[in-house]
């Protein structure tokens, strides 16, 4: 960690923010001083919730005392407890190392187990509380569900009471992270002993895996006592297409400060997005994902593809990670699955020769919401008659994968959902909107 000034950080996050602020990115959240939620009368109806954010989407915090380090530059030891996510020393030429030899995990192939880089400890601040997923920055302008929650208290709602953030290491699959689903599941009890009556969740992006994943660990039984519903918000259920981008040759989401090959040893070292990758056996056998003069790559190809990249380590972790979620078992609670689509969404990238240290040059593209495709996100489709439950679907059209948790007309329905007013509508179409 490099030390700068408080003016500095706050210049440099606002210049990555607006860098971002019309990139589509799955990784980073990309709003810079989120829109206002509007003035709304208040609701009688506010059944607790809890909100499981995405890949990226709530703050870590480290303390450091590392035996060797990656430049002279770089802090050694820190006494207190610093901002690891989002942390300004990302966006400096040098610092970019020092972060990511903080934040890496070292994966153990005998033991398949992550651990911290060596003198690292990570945590994860705010659990059971809403401010580590409103802003990812202390300086609150790096924006996630600042405006749905905003909306909420507007309605009725109490942070941290009534309405509560679930944020974990988002660096682990679930496979590593018993003690959060531990704490999730006393969570869900204690605000249903609070207020009697049962919890719903909501998650975005990835964090609807991790909730699916919760889920499919607890019995009926208590599902039925305790959880009243699941708001899935833009979910990746057949993987994301983007992950073999990401881990071929990164992706910095238009942040020119660090490019894609730097951002690229960060992006390898988390079994997130091993986990993400596009599910075998869901996915056509013959769908390309990755082109190149030399080799066309489909799901039965991941050996090879994490060989050709120099990443051999990435297939014990999907070898980990792959069966986690990938049956897309039924929750066995009422759903409500929300997405985005009507807008181009990369299916297949197109590598030439320098592939993988060298962007695409070209993309084959799908139906989506800009991130993830229709075909993924639909998929929670087939839970339709399989579980006793109910499972209402919503698709809206034009609207992209970080505008879920923003747009007026999704906060205006999980209003409804929350209000006990089931019956949602198949389609929104918000491409005429003027907001």
């Amino acid at each position: 960690t490099l030390q700068t000034s408080h003016l500095a950080f706050s210049v440099l996050l606002l210049a990555f923010l607006l860098g971002l602020h019309h990139s589509s990115g799955f990784w980073i959240v990309n709003v810079v001083f989120p829109p206002p939620a509007k003035p709304k009368v208040p609701s009688n109806s506010t059944p607790p919730l809890i909100i499981v954010p995405g890949n990226l989407g709530n703050r870590l915090e480290a303390k450091i005392d590392k035996p060797t380090l990656v430049h002279w530059l770089c802090y050694k030891k820190t006494e207190k407890w610093f901002p690891l996510w989002i942390d300004l020393n990302m966006f400096i030429p040098i610092g970019v190392d020092c972060w990511i030899d903080n934040i890496r995990l070292a994966y153990n192939r005998t033991t398949r187990r992550s651990s911290n880089s060596p003198g690292v400890q990570v945590r994860v601040p705010g659990f059971g509380q809403t401010y580590s997923i409103e802003y990812l920055d202390y300086n609150r302008l790096a924006g996630y569900f600042y405006t749905m929650v905003e909306h909420l208290v507007n309605v009725g709602y109490i942070r941290n009471e009534t309405v509560r953030g679930a944020p974990y290491d988002w660096r682990l699959a679930p496979n590593e992270n018993a003690e959060y689903l531990a704490k999730l599941q006393n969570l869900v009890e204690e605000m249903y002993n609070q207020y009697q009556e049962p919890v719903y969740l909501l998650g975005h992006s990835m964090g609807c895996h991790y909730v699916l994943y919760f889920l499919n660990q607890q019995s009926q039984a208590w599902k039925d006592k305790y959880i009243r519903g699941f708001i899935s918000l833009g979910a990746p259920w057949g993987g994301a297409v983007k992950v073999l981008r990401v881990l071929a040759s990164g992706v910095n989401d238009g942040l020119s400060m660090i490019s894609n090959l730097k951002i690229r040893e960060e992006q390898r070292m988390v079994t997130t997005n091993a986990w993400m990758l596009p599910v075998e056996g869901i996915w056509p056998s013959d769908h390309v994902f990755i082109s190149t003069p030399t080799f066309n790559y489909t799901t039965k190809d991941y050996q090879r593809f994490f060989k050709d990249i120099d990443n051999e380590e990435g297939w014990y972790m999907w070898e980990d990670t792959k069966n986690l979620t990938s049956d897309l078992h039924p929750p066995g609670v009422e759903v409500w699955c929300m997405y985005g689509m009507g807008l181009p969404t990369a299916v297949t990238n197109i590598y030439d020769e320098v592939f993988p240290n060298g962007d695409p040059v070209d993309f084959v593209y799908a139906d989506g919401d800009g991130t993830v495709d229709t075909f993924s996100m639909s998929l929670c489709k087939r839970w339709v008659g399989k579980q006793e439950k109910p499972v209402h679907i919503t698709e809206f059209r034009g609207l992209f994968h970080l505008d879920m948790v923003f747009h007026e007309k999704v906060l205006d329905q999980i209003q409804d959902i929350l209000e006990g007013k089931s019956d949602t509508p198949t389609e929104v179409d918000v491409r005429t909107d003027t907001e």
